[in-house]
């Protein structure tokens, strides 16, 4: 795992622990979003990734006039083959970037919901599968900014981390300004390997997540985490700890990648709040 790490570090400067997180959410079924200001490195992330991985790769610039069949593709009629073809949107990939996500009205935001969940597209009531591989890398501008649509909870829930990349350091900024061309290396059937590891989960490990998430509903939130948020805590713990060279969990994975999980979940009542100190002190 630290080669693959090690190779995207080439490009991806003062990062490693971001590069974790993400490759923790891929190993683990998830998607991520990456909440940052533009510029500061997220489609380059997202690009030498999947050129690492060895895994295709597509990038859609959602816009307020984007139509869900932008993203999903369209059935035509051949008149040569007097028959309906599909045409494939860019959906059909691997590893999917979804260039501020908050720009497209939420009809079209949502026509990634189902390819989300179940990894397969629907279109004129036939389901297409995607690949096994496919990971959505979205990135969201603030809302504060101008022409943005703030993500419904359904499509948030659906992410299952979320995390902002931030500004480089001074010495990682400079080797960004130094960098000549790079050629990458693809570690594609190592990762193939990786994904057919099983990771062992102790019931010990479950009721600490379980005693998370009844806190979360205790009404001290404005909405409490849902089932599939702790299905999304349990995962990513087993993806971090496959990162982590183990292959079971311990208590640490669970507190390392929880602030990740319940970032875009939980808004407290109380704005003050720090939410990890309370969620600590109650368990």
């Amino acid at each position: 795992m630290s080669n693959i790490i090690d190779e995207i570090e080439k490009v991806v400067k003062g990062k490693r622990e971001k590069i974790e997180l993400i490759l923790a959410v891929f190993f683990a079924g998830g998607h991520i979003l990456l909440e940052d200001i533009p510029g500061v490195g997220k489609t380059t992330i997202a690009k030498t990734i999947s050129e690492v991985l060895g895994l295709t790769f597509t990038r859609v610039q959602f816009t307020s006039d984007l139509l869900p069949s932008d993203i999903l593709g369209i059935n035509y009629f051949d008149m040569e083959q007097k028959n309906f073809i599909l045409k494939k949107g860019p959906i059909f990939t691997e590893i999917l970037l979804v260039d501020e996500i908050n720009r497209a009205m939420p009809k079209t935001q949502s026509a990634l919901l189902e390819s989300m969940e179940e990894k397969q597209v629907t279109l004129d009531k036939v389901s297409y599968s995607l690949s096994d591989n496919f990971f959505v890398i979205a990135t969201q501008n603030p809302l504060e900014e101008v022409g943005t649509f703030p993500l419904p909870i359904s499509q948030l829930d659906r992410f299952m981390a979320s995390i902002s990349i931030g500004y480089p350091s001074k010495e990682a900024e400079k080797l960004i300004l130094k960098r000549q061309f790079i050629v990458l290396n693809s570690f594609k059937n190592e990762v193939e390997e990786l994904k057919k590891k099983d990771i062992f989960v102790d019931d010990k490990i479950i009721d600490l997540i379980l005693k998370i998430t009844q806190f979360s509903r205790s009404g001290i939130f404005e909405y409490g985490l849902s089932t599939r948020a702790a299905l999304a805590l349990l995962n990513l713990s087993k993806g971090w700890a496959l990162i982590k060279n183990r292959d079971f969990v311990i208590d640490e994975d669970v507190m390392e990648v929880l602030p990740y999980v319940i970032k875009h979940r939980l808004t407290p009542i109380d704005k003050e709040m720090d939410i990890l100190n309370a969620i600590k002190l109650a368990l």
